[in-house]
């Protein structure tokens, strides 16, 4: 599995993106449940989610900077 491009993101508009950041939170906390109450996760997904999180950050950031 790769990692996602950040092209995937750029088209996304700010509700969007704020709405695709609350569920990659959610999807790194459900994960970090599991790992708590010692169920099976697949421990690569840590790495795929907190790297989708940071590109729509930065996209968050990027946006913010070209509307000042």
């Amino acid at each position: 599995m790769s990692f996602p491009k950040i092209e995937a993101i750029r088209n996304l508009s700010e509700k969007e993106l704020n709405e695709e950041i609350i569920s990659v939170r959610q999807k790194i906390f459900e994960l970090l449940l599991k790992k708590a109450t010692k169920q099976n996760i697949k421990p690569h997904l840590f790495t795929h989610y907190k790297h989708r999180l940071s590109q729509l950050l930065s996209m968050k950031t990027e946006i913010k900077i070209k509307e000042q």
